[in-house]
């Protein structure tokens, strides 16, 4: 990904630049292709170029990821009739698709699925839990990080991180099991 050129060592250069493969890899994951994570970014770094001196202050990674992520949204409702879940209604569908879930440990599950496998299950959740496990097992963001990134609790992260993590054990079981989610 091409991205702009800014003033030569500009303090958003610098302090902008080393974040920047964390953000284009939430917006790809979120956007699902490599074309509209580009658009998304364009319109998130032009953001946080205005936005850039009031936020001096603050830890910029997740500053900078709260940017992408919204800016991604808002994006994905515009241009794919994107339907955003609630926490509500995603822990509505989680419980009921755990009811005759199996019991293999997710370790376990994971450890011997491949990067292929792992990718096509995570691109099957919903965005509210693909970006979590993006944000936590990807970019190694703390549960602080991430209450800041996604605007919420760090209970609610956790909570949320947890049915994630949960949806993804269990669209790896089907897959392997060959069941279509």
């Amino acid at each position: 990904m091409r991205m702009p050129k800014f003033e030569k060592s500009s303090p958003f250069e610098t302090r902008i630049s080393p974040h920047l493969p964390s953000a284009y890899n939430l917006a790809r994951w979120l956007t699902r292709n490599d074309v509209d994570a580009e658009d998304v970014m364009q319109d998130s770094i032009v953001k946080a170029f205005r936005f850039f001196n009031d936020a001096q202050n603050e830890d910029l990674k997740p500053w900078l990821l709260q940017i992408v992520r919204n800016t991604s949204f808002s994006w994905l409702r515009k241009n794919r009739n994107f339907v955003e879940f609630t926490t509500d209604d995603l822990l509505e569908k989680v419980v009921e698709n755990n009811r005759e879930s199996t019991s293999t440990p997710e370790t376990l599950l994971l450890q011997a699925a491949s990067a292929a496998e792992i990718k096509a299950a995570l691109e099957t959740l919903a965005p509210e839990l693909r970006e979590i496990i993006i944000l936590r097992e990807f970019e190694d963001l703390s549960y602080k990080e991430i209450s800041t990134v996604i605007d919420e609790k760090e209970g609610t992260v956790m909570s949320r991180l947890s049915r994630a993590r949960e949806k993804l054990k269990e669209r790896l079981i089907q897959n392997r099991k060959g069941v279509n989610p």
